[in-house]
């Protein structure tokens, strides 16, 4: 589930009460407000150092609605729960921040795991975001299982929905996928030309793998079946508290094959969380109970 979105336009100054001199006014109960209601939407838990975040990024959608107070729209998405307001309210307060095969050293683990696989492989990233992690995940399948790989698929969930329509067209600027090696730009991206100089997008046979479909993990349900060979569940935990971390860990263990394998980030640490998994190190766990 995030970059760095705080493009407030005006500095502003601090007025006696603590509060910001915007030409939108959002006052201390509205910044509660907010937090109380993103924490029950999605789990995120913003800390008092985000305030001004939470100004930038929602301030668009009070301008988008003609208001002037967050208070105002705080009522209007409370008094309509079903709205579709609710999706962009959600999607302004997540953050997106992601690389193609970034924290590289879970690739080759992925690889060793599923060199073997008799069955179609099957995995789970479950904060896909923009898309690059399912799709690093998608081309490791494809170097190392071959033919094999069109029997895989990845599905890829995230709870912002702006951010998936982005990953499904898995269309990026050529100075981030240069970043890769030579081999792997060639082997899985097409450059583009006319219109489209500047961007590459990956290749049929890589988004072929890819299934994208929004998923709330605080949801009652999740509509995604396992089990999974492996799970992607990276630099997002750290956005939830360590209950709402626990009951997330939970439920993932029966979606898991016995031998499946767990990718944290590199910041999470699991091991006090849940007794569901066990570390395997560097960051990847395994159930307790294998």
């Amino acid at each position: 589930m995030t970059d760095q979105r705080e493009r407030g336009s005006d500095a502003g100054q601090w007025a006696s009460s603590g509060q910001i001199e915007r030409d939108l006014v959002l006052t201390d109960a509205d910044f509660a407000r907010i937090r109380e209601l993103i924490y029950q939407r999605a789990g995120i838990v913003l800390a008092e150092h985000k305030r001004e975040m939470v100004y930038s990024r929602l301030a668009k959608r009070l301008r988008h609605h003609g208001m002037t107070r967050f208070t105002d729209y705080l009522s209007r998405l409370e008094r309509q729960p079903d709205a579709k307001e609710w999706e962009a309210f959600t999607n302004a307060l997540t953050t997106n921040l992601t690389a193609f095969f970034r924290e590289s050293h879970h690739f080759p683990l992925l690889a060793e795991h599923i060199r073997h696989k008799q069955d179609p492989v099957t995995i789970w990233c479950s904060a896909a975001s923009t898309g690059e992690e399912p799709y690093s995940i998608a081309m490791t399948l494809l170097e190392t299982l071959g033919a094999k790989a069109s029997q895989a698929k990845v599905i890829a969930t995230d709870i912002d929905t702006d951010a998936l329509a982005k990953a499904r067209k898995g269309i990026y600027p050529q100075e981030q996928v240069r970043k890769l090696d030579e081999a792997r730009v060639k082997r899985f991206f097409q450059k583009g030309t006319g219109n489209h100089i500047g961007l590459a997008r990956v290749r049929p046979e890589v988004s072929a793998l890819v299934e994208f479909m929004p998923l709330n993990l605080l949801a009652p349900q999740w509509p995604i079946k396992g089990p999974f060979d492996a799970i992607f569940c990276r630099n997002v935990m750290i956005y939830f508290d360590k209950e709402t971390q626990a009951k997330i860990l939970k439920r993932f263990a029966p979606l898991m094959k016995q031998d499946g394998l767990l990718f944290a980030g590199h910041s999470e640490n699991f091991s006090y969380i849940s007794d569901a998994f066990k570390l395997r190190g560097q960051t990847v766990y395994t159930l307790a109970n294998k």
